[in-house]
């Protein structure tokens, strides 16, 4: 990120846009027929790209929401005025096909589903086999929020027949903040010409830009950003490719939860529903408990712990995704143990 790029050369375009765009596709599917959109901003800025671009005024979208960022879809198609209906499941339980089968079967009118694949309000992983499959088998558009899971999960979206897919430079890929990516059907893309109900983030436009101008973005690109997640990317295949990096986030999390259990934490979903991303933990029932004083205690160590999103229960969020190692791991652990200040309250007050 030291070096300067133009926005207009063909050594960025060409040399870096244009292989990160191939790489990205066949890190998402071994299937042909998919192409990759670049998108300025951040993820949320790709999802309300997609969903702005894709669903026709005679369409109808359907939101999966259990989690903050299922609804932050619905919310977009609200303000974006896209007819759509939402299943609203609560923050800690995923959705049930059968439920979904019989809202698709009674409502016609519905032609595309979006889901959040990793819903890191709380960590949960969302069955994307099962959702896929009863989507397709009736032939609806199918939009998955990958933006927490993309490259630290495997999964072959054109075997799971997902027409949209969304991630974030930022996540797993373990690049810096500064743009969204989609990967998509062409046969979909193509049919939102003239359908975005925005200018910047008109999604059909942004590829064209990209496929018949060698990478060029429509208005100015992250080129720093861009040229790190280049380099990212190349650190991805020199890790082993994204099995690798699965198997040493679920390694992470695996001692994560361990260590949290044995210092008392519970967590707040059953183990069957964790992502290998993010874990919620329930806060302390400790009368001395303090999220904040936890929280600079651990920044304090060098570690920065993330505030729970539930609306209904006290909790907070460990992430453990990025160039984290299970070395990293184990000396959190030891760091909350040690910033256990509550018990210590305890041990003064005896």
């Amino acid at each position: 990120m030291l070096k300067d790029w133009c926005t207009w050369d063909d050594d960025y375009n060409k040399g870096i846009v244009q292989v990160v765009r191939r790489q990205l596709v066949k890190l998402a599917t071994s299937k042909e027929g998919y192409t990759c959109v670049l998108m300025q901003g951040s993820g949320t800025a790709s999802v309300e790209a997609t969903i702005g671009s894709v669903i026709p005024q005679d369409g109808k979208l359907l939101v999966i929401d259990n989690g903050a960022y299922g609804k932050r879809i619905g919310e977009i198609a609200r303000r974006l005025d896209i007819s759509h209906a939402v299943v609203a499941l609560g923050e800690v339980a995923p959705p049930d096909p059968g439920q979904l089968a019989a809202i698709l079967d009674a409502d016609v009118a519905i032609s595309h589903v979006a889901m959040v694949h990793c819903e890191t309000t709380t960590g949960m992983l969302n069955p994307i086999d099962a959702v896929c499959e009863l989507v397709k088998s009736r032939n609806k558009i199918m939009i998955l929020d990958a933006m927490s899971s993309f490259g630290g999960i495997p999964m072959d979206i054109g075997l799971l027949g997902v027409d949209f897919m969304i991630s974030s430079a930022n996540k797993c890929i373990q690049g810096v903040p500064g743009f969204g990516l989609v990967v998509a059907k062409k046969d979909a893309l193509a049919k939102c010409h003239g359908q975005s109900r925005s200018l910047s983030l008109d999604l059909f436009d942004q590829w064209q830009c990209m496929e018949n101008n060698n990478g060029k973005w429509r208005f100015t690109s992250p080129t720093h950003a861009v040229r790190a997640f280049h380099q990212a990317m190349l650190e991805l295949q020199q890790e082993g490719g994204i099995q690798a990096r699965y198997d040493r986030y679920h390694a992470n999390q695996h001692i994560l939860v361990s260590g949290m259990e044995n210092l008392g934490f519970r967590c707040l979903l059953d183990k069957s529903l964790h992502s290998p991303i993010v874990t919620s933990f329930y806060s302390p029932e400790h009368p001395e408990y303090d999220f904040k004083t936890l929280y600079d205690l651990l920044k304090e160590k060098g570690f920065v712990i993330y505030p729970g999103k539930v609306s209904s229960v006290d909790c907070f969020r460990v992430a453990n995704i990025g160039d984290v190692h299970n070395e990293d791991m184990h000396r959190f652990i030891g760091a909350v143990s040690d910033s256990m200040y509550w018990l210590k309250a305890d041990d003064a007050n005896e």
